[in-house]
């Protein structure tokens, strides 16, 4: 599976304000959330579930890999 890195979002984040996720799906056709810093849900839009045409810009894990180095120092200050 593809995805892009504005399809990211941390699962406190989507536990705290579901609703955002669901813009992302409507807007973009899925969302992945993020679990201990690493891809681990994937919301879709239930026509693309049926269409089984899921494709954008990068594989889930390379796409982890670099939303964790984009934002490396953020995620070191909120480790201490």
């Amino acid at each position: 599976m593809k995805i892009n890195l504005n399809n990211l979002i941390s699962i406190t984040e989507a536990n705290q304000n579901f609703s955002k996720v669901a813009r992302m799906v409507d807007e973009k056709g899925v969302a992945v959330i993020l679990k201990n810093n690493a891809p681990r849900y994937v919301i879709i839009d239930y026509s693309k579930l049926q269409d089984k045409t899921i494709a954008d810009d990068m594989l889930v894990q390379e796409a982890a890999t670099e939303y964790l180095s984009k934002y490396a120092k953020a995620f070191e200050e909120l480790a201490k």
